[in-house]
């Protein structure tokens, strides 16, 4: 730990100042014998493999020595948008797609093949995408006039395709005329067919989960995971999902969900379209649950253990939204703004209650809100190297509802706001504050509001090591919450790696800090990444208290970090951690070894959503 830490501060330091050059005439030339560390190892494993042993003919079989990395062309701090406006309406007269496979192939120099056993294998057990469903995906039509925007918000969605690695779209600068153009478009594939699983030798508890991205190259996914041996009412779990998106090139997605949990179990099933692309005019969903779960209630100072109460409903949900875009005189630009307008109906009926505060209910909202959504292009953010779009902008919506209930009626009002910027100097800066409440005979009831922030800097570089800092603000507020509405500040929702049983509250400020190193060492694709993260989190409980009263809870780790970003696999995350202070009744160590594989930050899209009650969690 003391190295990555060591490590992190060195190239941190490198990156803050300025090492003047010497002039000196007389200075002894540059050692070019002399190696990097990671170059050596590089070298010592080319060695090798040049050896006729079994270990040497292994090490050629599975390692390419002599292939650089990427040069990624079309990736800068400007806005999409200006690569290709000169192109708007102008007639699209040929549409060309190319699908590279999974392995050994490249995006940005078609040229490159697979070169050892491992690619060749490894593609012979994938289906590529078929060229159809990319074809569904783009805005643009063969012998129709361009759209502003449709190039890149096509080249945006196709990178954001959970079966694609990556994609480009070009136009043909040879054959383009005044009034039309040929468009070549490039995408990537992943290799779709993925998992994890975990082992615990002492307990014999573990877990394994299998998904398929891309099943049979017709874009579908199928996602399955199992629980074993767990140290619970029940000792097993299981999940399962089947999900079809763009069904018929109307971008509707079909999702069917079940999970079989100790405190969740859920059978649900949706129709959905979103407001995927900036100019798109319709939106909305459909679908219906039957949800069982096991309710934490408040604790009291005696509580050793968890105690829980059981809920069950099932429940209807429609919405619908259109957008309308504002008049533009200029007809080589699409103004992003847009004002949408949504309606959703949800209507509820428990046949099981914990409390009184549950009531069967059909709850109308309504909201309008004002978008405007731009990207950019960037790599090592949350990904390791792969082009990734930045979303920027604002999003303002405003809700208003009314509930009808079996015992009672009230209303229901909410606003917010976010916002987002990105400067290639600077870095990317995201601010969002948001207030909803029930209002019933002239009291406020189960109000939350919500403050969050998320600020990264620009990526640091020294040689091949590259830097970059993360820093999370969040803060939950409950306003006359109900008793068993509580908060936790266990891993994601406050403290990485954190896990208390009774811990709860109903007021929570989090602060979040981590740093990542990304490292030029790969193996059979796996990229290396070092974190240290610091994490603060205050907690209280009741309606008039303040979270700042108390000391905060605090962790503090470090990490290392894996992806292949050619396969479908999670990121693999290796954490130590240590939480100086641990909750009454509660006896656990301070210091925890973990493995993860969820991402602790996100980007928020600027995207309008349908209408509804912001979740208390």
């Amino acid at each position: 730990m003391a190295c990555l830490v060591g490590i992190l501060l060195f190239v941190g330091k490198a990156q803050a100042q300025e090492v003047p050059t010497r002039k000196d005439s007389v200075a002894a030339p540059t050692d070019t014998i002399k190696q990097k560390f990671d170059e050596r190892v590089m070298s010592n494993l080319r060695e090798i493999s040049e050896r006729k042993t079994i270990m040497g003919k292994m090490l050629k079989a599975i390692l390419v020595f002599d292939r650089r990395d990427e040069e990624v062309l079309g990736l800068d701090a400007e806005l999409i948008q200006r690569e290709y406006e000169r192109h708007n309406y102008k007639v699209v007269r040929r549409v060309n797609i190319m699908t590279l496979d999974a392995l050994g192939y490249s995006i940005h120099d078609t040229t490159r093949v697979p070169r050892n056993f491992m690619e060749k294998a490894g593609n012979s057990l994938h289906v590529k995408t078929r060229r159809h469903l990319v074809r569904n995906k783009l805005l643009f039509r063969r012998m129709e006039p361009l759209e502003p925007l449709a190039l890149v918000e096509s080249e945006r969605l196709l990178r954001q395709t959970d079966y694609l690695l990556d994609a480009r779209i070009i136009v043909d600068e040879r054959t383009t005329t005044e009034d039309s153009v040929d468009v070549l478009v490039i995408t990537k594939d992943i290799f779709s067919l993925g998992g994890s699983g975990s082992y615990s030798p002492p307990s014999g508890m573990g877990r394994v989960a299998l998904r398929e991205l891309n099943f049979l190259g017709l874009g579908h996914q199928v996602r399955g995971s199992y629980r074993f041996n767990m140290n619970a009412p029940r000792p097993w779990e299981t999940t399962a999902g089947y999900t079809v998106e763009n069904i018929g090139n109307t971008y509707i997605t079909a999702d069917i969900n079940y999970y079989d949990q100790n405190f969740y179990k859920e059978r649900s099933a949706f129709l959905r379209r979103d407001f995927f692309a900036t100019n798109t005019r319709y939106a909305g969903a459909v679908g219906a649950s039957k949800i069982d779960e096991q309710l934490l209630l408040p604790p009291v100072p005696e509580d050793t253990i968890q105690r829980f109460a059981e809920i069950g409903y099932h429940r209807q949900d429609l919405w619908l939204g259109r957008s309308f875009k504002f008049k533009s005189y200029n007809l080589g630009f699409e103004p992003r703004g847009r004002l949408i307008t949504a309606l959703r109906v949800i209507n509820t009926n428990f046949y099981t209650k914990p409390t009184e505060n549950f009531q069967d209910n059909t709850l109308g909202i309504a909201s309008v809100g004002y978008s405007v959504r731009r990207y950019y292009k960037d790599r090592y953010l949350y990904g390791f190297g792969r082009t990734e779009d930045v979303p920027a902008g604002t999003l303002v919506s405003a809700s208003y509802g009314y509930e009808r209930g079996d015992v009672f009626n009230r209303r229901y009002a909410g606003l917010d706001l976010s916002f987002a910027r990105y400067n290639k100097d600077f870095g990317y800066l995201y601010g969002r504050a948001g207030y909803g409440s029930f209002i019933r005979n002239g009291n406020w009831e189960q109000g939350m509001l919500e403050l969050e922030s998320l600020y990264f800097t620009r990526l640091y570089e020294n040689g091949n090591w590259k830097l970059r800092h993360f820093i999370l603000g969040r803060s939950t507020i409950g306003i006359n919450r109900n008793p068993e509405e509580l908060l936790s500040i266990n891993n994601e929702e406050g403290l990485r790696g954190f896990r208390s049983g009774l811990l709860r509250g109903n007021r929570r400020v989090v602060i979040n800090y981590e740093a990542n190193l990304y490292t030029p060492f790969k193996l059979f694709g796996f990229r290396l990444a070092t974190l240290v993260f610091a994490d603060v989190a205050w907690l209280s409980y009741g309606n008039s208290s303040s979270p700042f009263r108390s000391t905060p809870y605090r962790g503090f780790g470090a990490g290392i970090r894996f992806r292949n970003e050619y396969l479908s696999f999670s990121t693999i995350q290796i954490l130590v951690g240590y939480y100086p202070k641990i909750p009454n009744n509660e006896n656990f160590n301070n210091l925890r070894i973990y493995e993860s594989s969820r991402p602790y930050y996100d980007f928020e899209d600027f995207r309008f959503t349908q209408p509804g009650i912001a979740e208390f969690r």
